[in-house]
């Protein structure tokens, strides 16, 4: 079934066919119709398959069914994010949906100032995308209203509450009217979460896309066994055989993160950084460099592996293995999204074999393993700009010692 044959507003189609969305992915098809019945919903699909469309959609056409006049500093529908990243792209999503349609959206998050934020809910807002903190701070000085929600969304959901923030779940939820429909979406769920999310949710309708491989199949994802210390020679090497491909690095700390970007600087490779210490007009900056091709190299923390849409990322290059083993299969959904194909490649020392286990672990599968004999290995060290003891050095330096001219021997008396 197309788009076109759903019974939606004539402008709701229109925005639709203008964005290129004729046929909706498995999740959208099969979360649409009981959104737009009202009942809960509890999805579980790969990264890269459309899950904000599946409930930006139907919530756009209840939305435009039913106007009701908003009370001051409220919203009718919320949705909740862990990162400010995700909160400005799914505000974006909807934004173009609702183009002429007469509803209105905002991205409330940190790190920017508050008082044009508080100006736009004044006369209340349909739409709110939010992460806890600034939401939870503006309603506490009263510019923020949930007397009238009539919608809950959880987006990343897992994550949300893996953050700790289900007692900000629990306090919303007893704030907000009982008749709320609540919307569940995340890639990946485990058993905790899961009794945590039936809890959110009543009676909800259970949508599960891919279960048993919760990695998308148009990925090519492989692990190579390299050292801590070697890890920016492999690395380089990467970089310097697709030097016009798109390449998201993920490590695993804010040090780590800004260690690598000079590391790759002094061998002559430009790249930009990710990580909770930027303000979020840099990263917001960075960002937009990156989804621009204006610099092709991020190197990030997983604040950036969560729902981020990033177009055309070819390479995804897990430089340190995620702590969590569910973040994995985050990290390398940010490449092979949708119809493309897209390639990760994970870097394994021997201090996180045991994190590789629990990896393969939680997918049931072993990774595919990418054989490096001793001489491939040591010849990309060598190589290396940066390495020092590189053969081009050996080769420089044995020249230059063989154009010296050589001493003369004292005779002997």
């Amino acid at each position: 079934m197309k788009f076109e044959g759903y019974n939606f507003a004539p402008t709701l189609k229109r925005n639709l066919e203008n964005l290129g969305f004729r046929k909706p992915t498995d999740i959208q098809y099969r979360s649409i119709p009981p959104i737009l019945n009202g009942e809960d919903v509890l999805a579980i699909a790969q990264t890269g398959t459309g899950k904000t469309a599946a409930y930006a959609i139907p919530v756009i056409q209840l939305m435009s069914a039913k106007r009701d006049r908003m009370e001051n500093y409220g919203v009718r529908c919320i949705i909740m994010v862990p990162t400010h990243e995700l909160a400005i792209q799914v505000t974006e999503v909807f934004e173009k949906l609702i183009v002429e349609m007469g509803i209105n959206v905002i991205g409330l998050h940190g790190g920017v100032e508050q008082a044009p934020q508080i100006k736009r809910l004044k006369n209340g807002m349909d739409i709110l995308v939010a992460t806890p903190g600034r939401m939870f701070d503006l309603a506490s000085q009263g510019f923020l209203s949930f007397n009238s929600v009539e919608i809950l969304i959880l987006d990343e959901a897992d994550h949300m509450l893996e953050l700790g923030f289900i007692t900000d779940m629990q306090q919303l939820i007893r704030r907000i009217p009982k008749g709320r429909q609540t919307l569940f979406f995340s890639a990946t769920i485990n058993e905790h979460i899961k009794d945590l999310a039936y809890g959110l949710v009543r009676h909800a309708v259970r949508i599960q896309i891919s279960p048993k491989d919760p990695v998308s199949k148009n990925i090519d994802h492989s692990v190579a066994f390299v050292e801590m210390d070697d890890k920016r020679f492999f690395l380089e090497r990467i970089i310097n055989e697709h030097p016009e491909s798109k390449m998201l690095v993920f490590v695993r700390t804010k040090v780590r993160a800004e260690r690598v970007a000079k590391a790759l600087e002094r061998v002559g490779l430009k790249s930009q950084t990710i990580h909770g210490d930027k303000v979020q007009d840099e990263r917001s900056q960075v960002m937009t460099h990156f989804k621009e091709g204006i610099n092709k190299i991020l190197i990030a923390t997983d604040i950036s592996s969560r729902g981020i849409d990033i177009p055309n990322v070819e390479y995804v290059v897990n430089y340190d293995l995620p702590e969590v083993a569910e973040n994995y299969v985050h990290r390398v959904g940010r490449t092979g999204r949708g119809v493309q194909r897209g390639v990760a490649v994970s870097f394994c020392s021997t201090e996180e074999k045991p994190i590789l286990d629990e990896i393969e672990s939680f997918l049931a599968k072993s990774i595919a393993v990418i054989g490096i004999d001793k001489r491939e290995y040591e010849e990309t060290v060598d190589i290396s700009e940066a390495s020092e003891h590189d053969w081009k050095s050996l080769i420089k330096e044995s020249n230059a010692q063989l154009a010296m001219p050589k001493k003369k021997k004292k005779k002997k008396k």
